[in-house]
């Protein structure tokens, strides 16, 4: 009897881990280094690990597009983090600071900010611009990724 599973990238050193599908809200931890694969905080990409976790993650991977200077995407944060625990699991969340690491950003032609990015296998599926609460982000999720 075989076990379905997941790819799952981690968060800390980007090696990708398969978990049992059964597992995937618990938790645990990566085979390489150890540490959570679902930790507290939204994860934070960069130009260099994006294309890792949006490319190689069995999980859609939903990705806040945001800049500091923004005064939406700041009000939106922590929504966007308690979404987060609510979709522990099913979705990962990641944050991209498109001053920081432009190139994402302008490969996905990112005119707004706050734009929300949902990738699955690589792909966008879907696309949201503009601030949004929890529930509104939950509601929008719910309609993309089931």
């Amino acid at each position: 009897m075989s076990v379905e599973t997941k790819l799952v990238v981690c968060p800390h050193c980007h090696k990708a881990n398969r978990v049992p599908v059964d597992k995937l809200a618990a938790g645990g931890n990566c085979g390489a280094c150890k540490q959570p694969l679902w930790p507290d905080q939204v994860l934070e990409l960069t130009g260099q690990n994006f294309a890792v976790h949006t490319g190689r993650s069995d999980l859609p991977v939903l990705v806040d597009f945001w800049a500091s200077w923004c005064g939406p995407c700041k009000m939106m944060a922590p929504q966007f983090e308690q979404a987060a625990r609510s979709w522990k699991g099913k979705v990962r969340f990641a944050k991209l600071n498109t001053e920081q690491h432009p190139e994402p950003a302008g490969q996905y032609g990112i005119r707004s900010i706050p734009t929300m990015i949902l990738f699955q296998n690589g792909r966008e599926v879907a696309r949201q611009s503009g601030a949004m609460s929890e529930a509104q982000i939950s509601q929008w999720l719910q309609g993309q990724a089931g």
